[in-house]
This record gives structure tokens, sequence and C-alpha cells, in this order.
């Protein structure tokens, strides 16, 4: 039987539909894939990812720690303050992303990738010196995820934490309709949001009290389908779909991720070493201009030429056109390069584009962006 997280009696309750991810049973929808996408964008909605993993370092060698394993730079943390970075092995393959934060000089919490966290835990283990302790969170805690333009609203109705005080990647202890939590300014489909680190016990509770906030707004749950095409939209990489270990973060065009003159890192020689000559291939936004929905796989063309493989793709909701992305040739990567990909034994002509595909609007002047 898959893992189930505390909330999986809610979900059946809300007249979900399951799917097996990553060893979970998973909600994937509600009231269906296309309104939950569109109430995240236009109003919020609230994720369970409670099958994601927490893994907690306690202890002097907790920093140096953390910026032994990640390729971004943990010094620029400040206490409550998280980035977003990535672990990769000694040839720059990335084994997962990940958000850490500091806690406190020597307390430090990562939020890794469900499908991954097993072997992220034995990896961070398996580095750890005997000046920090490694502790596994992931049973014990629970996570929300509220997204949406009205989040800081909905949110603000059930705490006293001043939320326009916590910037983008900032993390805080608040109490969430009496509950004590860490809150994070965090997410994944592109939308201002929150992210809240529960206990377990807590966690039906507190998906009670947002959840009834955010149908009071006119918002709803929302489930992994619509994660994954608004994450798409945003054009965020999916570990294990749209990179893995046989690909680098320089690849993956997450270059501003990568700090080459911090400390020395895992995969820093191999990454500095493609630095300097150069990527062979890039992950790219495409964009089809026919109908046709890209597909993890599928063969990317330049004229008649095989230059690269689609990783992810959609019908955009909130755009209405089909999009992917997928890794071409480096001479293939320049936006506005004429490309088509073959679905179903068709080529439907496309472009490679900017990203992301769809950026949220800007608060209008005079108003706080959060």
């Amino acid at each position: 039987m898959a893992f189930r997280t505390p909330l999986y009696d809610v979900h059946r309750a809300l007249g979900a539909r399951f799917v097996e991810f990553a060893g979970w049973d998973m909600p994937v929808s509600y009231a269906g894939m296309l309104e939950e996408h569109h109430a995240v964008r236009r109003c919020c909605g609230l994720f369970d990812v409670s099958h994601m993993g927490e893994i907690e370092l306690r202890g002097p060698g907790a920093r140096a720690l953390c910026q032994r394993l990640g390729v971004n730079d943990v010094d620029r943390l400040r206490d409550g303050e998280g980035q977003y970075t990535l672990f990769c092995n000694s040839e720059g393959g990335v084994l997962d992303d990940l958000i850490v934060y500091r806690l406190a000089p020597e307390r430090w919490l990562m939020i890794v990738n469900a499908s991954n966290a097993p072997a992220d835990l034995a990896w961070v283990r398996e580095h750890a010196g005997h000046d920090v302790e490694v502790g596994d969170q992931s049973a014990g805690t629970g996570l929300l995820a509220l997204q949406g333009p009205e989040a800081a609203a909905v949110l603000g109705t059930l705490t006293a934490l001043d939320l326009a005080q916590v910037p983008p990647f900032g993390i805080r202890s608040a109490r969430i309709a009496g509950i004590e939590m860490l809150v994070s300014r965090t997410g994944y489909t592109g939308e201002d949001g929150f992210e809240l680190v529960v206990a377990a016990g807590h966690t039906v509770a507190a998906w009670e009290a947002v959840h009834a906030a955010v149908t009071r707004r006119g918002g709803m749950a929302a489930g992994l389908g619509a994660r994954d095409t608004l994450r798409l939209e945003a054009a965020l990489p999916l570990c294990g779909t749209d990179m893995d270990a046989t690909t680098t973060p320089l690849e993956a065009s997450l270059g501003w991720v990568v700090k080459l003159g911090k400390d020395d890192f895992l995969g820093r020689d191999a990454l500095a070493r493609q630095d300097a000559a150069g990527v062979p291939r890039r992950l790219v936004g495409i964009a089809l201009d026919e109908p046709g929905i890209p597909r993890h796989g599928h063969a990317v063309f330049r004229d008649d030429e095989r230059v690269g493989t689609v990783t992810s793709g959609t019908k955009s909701p909130t755009l209405g056109s089909f999009i992917g992305m997928g890794y071409v040739a480096a001479s293939a990567a320049a936006t506005g390069t004429s490309i088509s990909v073959e679905i179903r034994g068709r080529r439907h002509s496309g472009r490679v584009v900017a990203r992301p595909f769809y950026r949220r609007p800007r608060p209008e002047a005079g108003h706080a962006d959060p």
C-alpha cells in the first residue's frame, strides 16, 4: 500500500481523485484540474504537499554541511532566510533540487522532493561529520502550500504575524489558527504564496482552518494536477522529469544558482569545467504554433535535424497555448529559433521562447511587492 499523508481522509471527504506519486496516494484533483488551476491564478488554492521530505541539521557543522552539499551559497543567508539550491554528484549531475532554510546559526532545515527524500537523507548522512546531527523530520511533519494572489489576505485572517514583513524565501515561526508552525514565503506555482510546516498531529486542524478561510475568499483545495500545470506555466523544472543525474544545473538553465566562487562543494570541479567549455545543450521553453501537447520524450527538430528532446509539456490553462520544456543543442537554444516537435508521428511547428511562459502581474505602484 502506498504511503498516505495525515490528510488522506480529509481529501476523501472532499471527493478527491487520487494518483500514486513517488509511492504516495496523493489527490490529483477535487473539483477538476482546470478549475483548480484558474482558482490559484485568480484567487488562491490550498495544496497538501506533506509527501515532501524534511531534513533538519543541528550542530556547529550544520552550515558547512549545507555549503558542501548545495551549489548555492548559504553564507548569504541570515536567520529566517532560505534559498533554492541543488544537490549534485561529483560529475555535476543533479541529484535533487531543494530549499534550505537557516533557522538559527546551528539549526538548518532542508525541504526536498518526495521521490528523492530517502536518497537525499542518505546523501546528507553520508557526508555529515561528527559535529552535525541529521534528523529525518518527514514522518512527523505536515506541509501545506497556500498559493495565489489572495494568499496573504487569506492567511492574514488566521494569524497575528505581519505577513508583509515576510520576504520571498523568508521563514518565520507563527501561530496560524492557534497552531504553532513555520511559515515560509515560497511555492511552486509562480504566484505569491506560503508553505506551512506543521507537526503531523496538527496537520488536519491546520488544513481545516486554512481551507475554510480559502473557501470564504473564493479559493479551493487544489491537487497535483493543477500543481503541475501551474509550475509548467512558471517554467519551474521538476526534478526527475526536467533534470536528473544525467543533466547539470548549467544545462538546466539554472546557472544563476551555481556559485562557483564559494567554498568547495560536491560537483564544483565538473561544473567549473563545463562553465569554461560551454554547455552542449540547454533546457529551453518551447511554444507550438499549432495544436498538440509536447510530452516527455518527444523529439525536437530544427529543419530535418533532431536537436533535442521534450522533458515536459501541457496546454496552458492560463494562456490557452501549447507549451513545453526540453533540452536542445546549444546551437538551437536561442530565443526565436524555429523548431518542430514530433507528436504521434507528425511534426508540429513552434519556436524556442523565453521563460517563464507566465509571469504574475506586478503590484501597482504604491503597493508592497512581497
